[in-house]
């Protein structure tokens, strides 16, 4: 039985990145949560160490960017290389340089560079400014056990793991952020479904004093070993000589002493030292994805709801972009200037997304190194290098999507959306190359308006109208007012945003994405992309982001 109740807005189940986004998210804007975390979260081994551009926008946003750049390990400005060997003491093969856009020189298409980090040291960031939030509380070392909901509220049961006492807390809404073995999603009957077993792998994380000079390849975050019998990738992880292996092919089960791990990494790279292990844990890399992200009052988010195999450095940063999306807008409704149409967009909007990424991420999975490695790559003779430059040609061709993901990390956008005002016509994106647009649906596309002056920067924490034309934008202003709806209006500069913005109005909702654009203020658009008596309103979506009066309301096209 319960011994407390605790009320608050939103409950969240998981203190992990996705837990964290949301509650910051929540949380900057006044929104009473309490995060649930079944751990203490210290000493977790990471598999994720890559913060891309879309999540440090979000960083950004939430004005702690900085404070993670701060907590590198080797430095931001540590070249991000992804080199391909036939061992680290090896030849070799090839290399991808700046992977995955972590190079800190300003760049015209975003704000902020990826960055190289272990998952635990974002968690310490984001767990420490989440704590500065009034509104924002934790509770450590708690099981989650229970849920019931009725029209007004979620109603839910949890136990100290060290104490045993229990309580129970009422909210409006709760999240599961719990990881891929979610209890909230067991308990909303929501199944997984996918592909199950792509590969079994093995993650050891451990200190090797002198590895870092004990190869000829220089710097990088990556090292990808191509040969017969330990094909892996490693790479430095934290200060301290501690490095990390993701051994492949392992049989499923397989668990090794550390005497064992220490003659797999000795075996792979060809460099024999005393390696210590910290930790090792096997997993499998699945393809998976909830059939229903939400029920009533209960929501999905991150790996709960969505699985993938890691390579392309997706899951993290989209279960935080997860976070991000939920957030504003049952931050929206609860505050009264979002309605149902915007909760029930969150699984519209991201499930396309996902599935989107899990292809690309699937697809990276399918060339790993042993579908790379051919007989005599070691070989130390003419034979073999004519073999070692065909194999780099192909690991060129072949892993480039991998490291180079600018089009997947900025380019995915929102589609069949009922709070977005699509225009007609279909556009396809491309998850190696990046075209910014500003169609609704899309990112709002980045320009510097002066050194180290981000156009996103002067966003609002509502919704941003953009023009050239202060003018056009005095209807809307009023209405927003009238509505209570949070809207900022920022004035573009004239000379070099006509061709990121060409229209003369440009919506963009809280998460920088636009959700309109067009030539006049219509009075209706407030209540559509907010969800407010949607169902009343009548706009064509027909015509380039210019409604007009129709007598239903029209959905949006498929692109």
């Amino acid at each position: 039985m319960s011994n407390t109740t605790q009320d608050c807005d939103v409950v969240i189940i998981g203190a992990g990145p996705v837990g964290l986004a949301l509650a910051i998210e929540l949380g900057t804007r006044s929104v009473s949560c309490l995060i649930v975390e079944r751990n203490d979260r210290v000493g977790y081994a990471p598999r994720a160490k890559t913060t891309n551009v879309r999540t440090r926008t979000h960083l950004r946003r939430w004005g702690i960017a900085d404070r993670l750049a701060a907590a590198s390990p080797f430095g931001i400005d540590y070249p991000t290389n992804v080199v391909f060997t036939t061992r680290l003491s090896g030849f070799e093969l090839a290399r991808f340089a700046n992977a995955f856009n972590a190079a800190p020189a300003p760049n015209p298409l975003y704000p902020e560079h990826a960055q190289w980090i272990p998952q635990y040291k974002l968690e310490e960031v984001l767990r420490a400014h989440a704590a500065t939030l009034p509104s924002v509380k934790f509770s450590f070392n708690t099981e989650f056990n229970a849920v019931i909901q009725d029209a007004e509220h979620v109603y839910a049961e949890f136990r100290g793991t060290a104490n045993g006492q229990g309580f129970s807390a009422r909210a409006r809404y709760l999240v599961g952020a719990d990881g891929a073995r979610s209890k909230v999603r067991d308990l909303i009957g929501a199944t997984m479904t996918g592909r199950h077993g792509l590969s079994y792998n093995y993650n050891v994380i451990f200190r090797a004093p002198g590895l870092a000079q004990a190869h000829r390849h220089g710097p990088g975050i990556f090292y990808w070993q191509v040969n017969a019998d330990a094909p892996s990738a490693l790479g430095p992880m934290d200060r301290d000589d501690v490095w990390f292996i993701g051994l492949v092919g392992l049989p499923p089960g397989k668990q090794l002493t550390n005497d064992e791990a220490r003659q797999h990494i000795a075996k792979a790279t060809g460099i024999d030292l005393p390696y210590e292990i910290l930790s090792s844990d096997q997993w499998t890399a699945n393809r998976l994805i909830a059939d229903k992200y939400r029920d009533r009052r209960v929501f999905l988010a991150g790996d709960a709801c969505h699985l993938h195999p890691p390579y392309g450095g997706y899951g993290m940063n989209m279960g935080i972009g997860d976070g991000a999306d939920l957030g504003w807008k049952l931050a929206a409704v609860l505050q009264g200037w979002g309605g149902k149409p915007l909760l029930e967009s969150y699984e519209q909007e991201r499930r396309p997304v996902h599935e989107w990424i899990m292809d690309e991420a699937e697809a990276n999975h399918s060339v790993l190194g042993r579908e790379l490695f051919e007989a005599g790559i070691e070989a130390d003779n003419e034979a073999g290098a004519q073999l070692r430059r065909r194999v780099g040609e192909n690991i060129l061709r072949t892993k480039k999507r991998e490291f180079h993901t600018l089009g997947a990390v900025l380019g995915y956008y929102y589609r069949d959306s009922s709070v977005i005002l699509s225009e007609n016509g279909e556009v396809t994106a491309d998850a190696g190359r990046y075209e910014p647009s500003s169609r609704p649906g899309w990112l709002a596309p980045h320009m510097w308006l002066s050194e180290g002056v981000s156009l996103y920067d002067k966003f609002g924490p509502g919704y941003t109208l953009l023009t050239r034309w202060p003018e056009l934008a005095e209807t809307a202003e009023a209405q927003a007012k009238e509505l209570g709806i949070p809207l900022k209006v920022v004035i573009l500069p004239t000379d070099t945003s006509a061709t990121l913005y060409p229209m003369k109005l440009t919506l963009v909702r809280p998460d920088q994405h636009v959700c309109w654009r067009g030539e006049a203020w219509d009075p209706k658009l407030l209540c559509i992309v907010t969800g407010i008596n949607a169902s009343s309103m009548t706009v064509s979506r027909g015509q380039a982001g210019s409604p007009t009066a129709a007598s239903g309301l029209q959905t949006a096209p498929s692109t």
